[in-house]
């Protein structure tokens, strides 16, 4: 069932674990995330970004999540923008049926960060939907997001936009990066400013940037004919700490693209004869759903319903 994502994130606020973010923009990798959230017993967030609309367009889009929904209605499921820039945009998918919107005013100055996410409250807040907001920068990029360079999230204005905003969950900055390449050493977030942040912050907490990018994954896919040299993520043991220490909502997008790529890859590699697109596909969505749940039971949102 499709819910709003304020209610998704208030029962992970209250028991104290993170629900996964796990976009998506075709059939194939939602139906490796609805296949691993209904295994798993865990809540899900399946995202679509600007660029994945602009890919597919909002009614494909929200069919294949309402699709979703009827074939797992015992499942809570929240559809949600991911990084809305464009105000077009926003308001169109929440006129289709998304039920949660994430505003990005990260690269505006502060004020002006407050009053469009106060904007955009308004408008979610007619739909009774959830708004997260984000405060601080990301290095790295993803489809049309990029940055150079960090700004990790200051505590007291965390503190204040919390309050003046009415955003109902909010995007943090403490260390992670968008993409396949998020550290150059071992994996390092800033778990004091959490920490601070969330003592002085009482809404859901988002950490994006957080995939794992994990060696294995890479080793396949890079036997399989992958350039991944230099991928790296953000350990396990950050996101342990990470969600013991507040973080409600984390999001993947990366893992999912090497393992969909990897799976497409084995079967090409491994059965050149076969020209079937539901034989390298569906390789796909298997690997989709492995990562998936591999990150659900991580993020302790497995069992949860």
């Amino acid at each position: 069932m499709l819910i709003s994502g304020k209610k998704l994130l208030e029962k992970a606020y209250t028991e104290g674990y993170a629900v996964g973010q796990f976009n998506f923009l075709n059939l194939e990798v939602l139906q490796g995330i609805m296949e691993a959230a209904a295994e798993e017993k865990s809540p899900v967030i399946i995202a679509t970004t600007e660029g994945a609309i602009k890919y597919a367009r909002i009614p494909y889009l929200y069919h294949l999540a309402k699709a979703a929904s009827e074939t797992y209605p015992d499942v809570p499921i929240t559809l949600h923008l991911d990084h809305g820039k464009d105000f077009a945009i926003i308001q169109a998918c929440i006129k289709a049926g998304w039920t949660s919107i994430m505003f990005d005013g990260s690269s505006l100055p502060f004020e002006e960060n407050m009053a469009k996410t106060k904007e955009v409250v308004k408008l979610c807040k007619r739909k009774g939907i959830g708004i997260e907001a984000e405060l601080g920068v990301l290095a790295g990029v993803e489809d049309d997001v990029s940055a150079e360079h960090n700004k990790y999230t200051d505590v007291e204005q965390a503190v204040t936009f919390a309050k003046k905003t009415g955003c109902t969950s909010l995007a943090i900055a403490i260390g992670t990066s968008h993409g396949a390449y998020k550290f150059k050493g071992d994996s390092n977030i800033d778990i004091e400013r959490l920490k601070e942040i969330k003592a002085r912050v009482s809404i859901p907490l988002v950490l994006h940037g957080a995939s794992g990018v994990y060696a294995d994954l890479v080793t396949l896919a890079e036997s399989y004919g992958a350039n991944l040299k230099g991928a790296s993520g953000v350990s396990d043991e950050m996101i342990r700490l990470a969600t013991a220490n507040g973080i409600n909502k984390i999001n993947c997008d990366t893992d999912l693209r090497i393992s969909f790529m990897t799976g497409i890859r084995q079967t090409f590699k491994e059965h050149p004869e076969d020209f079937d697109v539901r034989s390298f596909c569906g390789n796909g969505k298997k690997m989709v759903r492995e990562m998936v749940k591999r990150r659900m039971i991580l993020f302790g949102s497995a069992g949860r319903i």
